[in-house]
């Protein structure tokens, strides 16, 4: 079967778009083939940094006649719906459509449409230039008088199509007065002349001889591989950048490593400084010490051609450039070190961080104060937890940070250990950012974990009374990102949280700020009955510092004792906290999918009361379903629903629901009597288990009412004449319920 090659030649394309190009191209190509009734046997997209390829093998040499009947409407209907079925079949005068009768519907219009095949060809000239005329850029461009657009100027436009046995056919279109041939171009610089190619197999041979490699990860494969011996005969080691990799090989068609160096006197930047600076300017990899661990200064750098001279001047241009870019990350270094972070707290005043949750500076101390309240929960010090959190954000006016924004924490840890801060109060100042994606560690350091969970929180609960939620795929100020962050950092250090308590806690942070505007609010007071000082919610503020709970309580935001307040009423604090736990609930879904956890599990755990410690929830997740999985638990939810049907039909019946607990002396019969027993033992011993949080006992005083539910819906019959007895039985059926709901609520369990 005939083979489709296609080469757009053009100046160079950007490398961050050429992948996502390459596979726009296949993805449209391949959909019009298959539209117009030409399926194809595989297609493969390259790219280069000046041109995109693509070869589909397996195209049939033409497509199928077709023949469609298509139904009108009936004889004798208005003329308007006539002439529309006349256009959309392609037919001029009613006469051309054939009528049929049916006994029912009478007699109606039919039209026989038949299209003869066509040379497949025709088919891809007549696609292409549509396709190239809206190619999806993320960016284009037009040149010289012409109104095409392109990502850059094209120059030519390879099209053949024809079997592996013949010369294949150019395929006739023209795109831009450019006329589709089977001539390209090689490298720029090392092979600069045109050439005439087939089909596939000799115009990738035909490439390679003129210094073009077309396939990006084969030159990915070569810059690895031939960095590391590079840096090998150095004895050194390459440190690996994939995001970087993949850039260069989008920068060179014949790519050449070289190596090069710096003086050793900048070695004194921290690593990450080195790295970040020649990686941004240069392209560069650096080269580490396997012995120390520690960047050495040397670096590799890939160009894109074979110089005469071995590269040395190419070399010597990039050293010096390094020269200079180090130079700039020395001074950002020195020049940050002069000032202790404590002394950019002010500053951060006059950053905004959001325009209704006010300045870095007054979200710094809602970390405090929420870090303090996580501090005893996680077992850290309290002080150190609060002076991390004074600290996290110090780094972001420094100037190294300004430069390199990707530094921010990790620069703080590094000033903060110039500075000689306790240890886990520099960890914690880098650390509170994780993690930061699910291949990301999570933090472990007892200080960290709490301002860890501090930052993520206050982003949730900030963004979320002021009504920024995430909305379908959009999620600006990445907050299923945080919500993960807590589940991952709780789940993997086994913490034991409440919080429902925490989030109230923010939330009366927030209002007691000035520049939040629009959450519910009334007005509070300064102290309760016992003297303790409290917000409008009846929160204690004593945990707070003195200083900061004074500036909170007199912000502006609001009125002391009896005065109106001055913010209006918009949602409760209890409402916004039930909304996070949800939405963390969503989260926690999609994080245990891959343990192979079900969702409806977890919601019957989640529809109890009062569950917001997230690690418990895991665990009466995984009990629940040991359970529901096994012969005990699959009948007995199978009585449980059946119970529960019974009571919904009554309780509609009756529009009420069915209350009170059943009376000993209107059972009847002995099956009544032993489920009534075995309810009481087994929701008092599932009772006991909970409470000492041993859930698989729990399961297991459940899995007992098994036999006894068996038993009662073989031998009785609830709906009994006799209106006592079968209000009592219906009791009975709602102790069913009511006791499985201290392990869970069943009725949001599949099955």
């Amino acid at each position: 079967m005939p083979d489709l090659l296609l080469e757009l030649f053009s100046e160079e394309i950007p490398a961050r778009m050429q992948r996502k190009a390459a596979e726009d191209l296949k993805s449209l190509v391949t959909n019009a083939l298959v539209e117009a009734g030409l399926p194809y046997e595989g297609a493969k997209a390259f790219a280069t940094p000046r041109r995109l390829a693509l070869h589909v093998a397996g195209v049939p040499a033409g497509s199928a006649a077709t023949r469609e009947e298509r139904k009108g409407p009936r004889v004798g209907s208005p003329e308007k719906a006539v002439e529309g079925f006349l256009r959309g079949a392609g037919l001029s005068l009613v006469e051309e459509a054939s009528i049929h009768s049916d006994p029912k519907k009478g007699e109606f219009y039919v039209a026989v449409i038949e299209k003869p095949g066509r040379p497949a060809i025709d088919i891809i000239a007549e696609f292409m230039p549509g396709i190239l005329r809206n190619f999806p850029w993320p960016k284009s461009m037009r040149w010289g008088s012409t109104s095409t657009r392109w990502v850059r100027p094209l120059h030519s436009i390879i099209a053949t199509f024809g079997p592996e046995t013949e010369d294949p056919d150019v395929v006739p279109f023209e795109f831009d007065g450019i006329q589709a041939g089977k001539t390209t171009r090689g490298h720029r610089f090392l092979a600069n002349e045109s050439f005439a190619v087939r089909r596939f197999d000799d115009y990738a041979t035909g490439l390679e001889k003129h210094k073009v490699v077309l396939d990006a990860d084969r030159r990915k494969e070569i810059i690895l591989n031939d960095a590391k011996d590079r840096a090998l005969a150095l004895g050194l080691d390459l440190v690996e950048d994939p995001g970087l990799l993949e850039e260069v090989a989008g920068l060179v068609e014949w790519p050449v490593v070289l190596t090069g160096s710096f003086d050793a006197d900048f070695l004194t930047i921290p690593d990450e400084c080195i790295q970040l600076t020649i990686r941004v300017n240069q392209k560069c990899f650096v080269l580490k010490n396997p012995n120390t661990g520690r960047l050495a200064n040397r670096f590799a750098l890939v160009s894109n051609l074979v110089a005469e001279d071995d590269g040395k001047m190419i070399v010597a241009g990039n050293e010096k450039v390094i020269r200079a870019r180090l130079s700039d990350a020395r001074f950002f270094w020195d020049t940050d070190l002069k000032s202790r972070l404590s002394n950019n707290l002010p500053k951060l005043d006059d950053v905004k961080f959001h325009e209704k949750l006010g300045s870095v500076g007054e979200r710094v101390k809602r970390l405090i104060a929420l870090s303090a309240e996580f501090a005893p929960l996680v077992g850290a010090d309290e002080t150190k937890a609060k002076r991390a959190a004074e600290l996290a954000k110090a780094d972001l006016v420094s100037h190294m940070v300004f430069e390199f924004p990707e530094l921010q924490g990790l620069m703080g840890r590094y000033y903060a250990t110039a500075q000689g801060e306790d240890a886990s109060v520099a960890t914690a100042i880098e650390e509170h950012y994780k993690p930061q994606g699910p291949s990301d560690s999570v933090p472990t350091d007892a200080v960290a974990v709490a301002v860890a969970l501090a930052e993520k929180l206050d982003l949730l609960a900030g963004f979320w009374a002021i009504d920024e939620k995430p909305t379908g795929s959009k999620d600006p100020y990445a907050l299923r990102r945080a919500a993960l962050g807590i589940i991952r950092i709780v789940l993997e250090n086994n913490l034991r949280l409440s919080l429902r308590d925490i989030f109230l806690r923010h939330d009366s942070l927030i209002a007691l700020q000035q520049h939040l505007s629009g959450t519910v609010y009334t007005s509070y007071k300064t102290e309760d009955n016992a003297g303790n000082r409290v917000d409008l919610l009846g929160l204690t503020l004593d945990g707070l510092d003195d200083a900061l709970a004074v500036e909170l309580l007199t912000s502006g935001n609001g009125c002391l004792s009896d005065e109106e307040p001055n913010i209006e009423y918009r949602q409760s604090s209890e409402v916004l906290a039930k909304e996070l736990l949800s939405f963390l609930a969503d989260r926690l879904k999609v994080h245990l999918k891959d343990e192979g956890a079900r969702h409806d599990l977890i919601d019957a755990i989640f529809a109890l009361d009062g569950q917001d410690d997230l690690l418990m929830v895991v665990r009466r997740v995984e009990a629940l379903g040991k359970f529901v999985s096994s012969d005990d638990g699959v009948n007995l939810l199978a009585g449980y629903k059946r119970a529960v049907n019974i009571l919904k039909a009554e309780e509609k019946k009756d529009a009420a629901p069915v209350a009170g607990k059943p009376h000993a002396d209107h059972f009847q019969e002995q099956a009544e009597i032993d489920l009534a027993a075995a309810i009481d033992t087994a929701r008092a011993e599932a009772a006991d288990a909970v409470k000492a949080e041993d859930f698989e006992g729990a399961m297991e005083a459940l899995s007992r009412l098994r036999a006894p539910v068996d038993r009662f819906f073989e031998d009785i019959l609830v709906n009994a004449d006799d209106p006592v007895l079968r209000m009592n039985r219906l009791q009975l059926l709602a102790e069913i319920r009511d006791a499985t709901h201290v392990v869970a609520d069943f009725s949001k369990v599949a099955g």
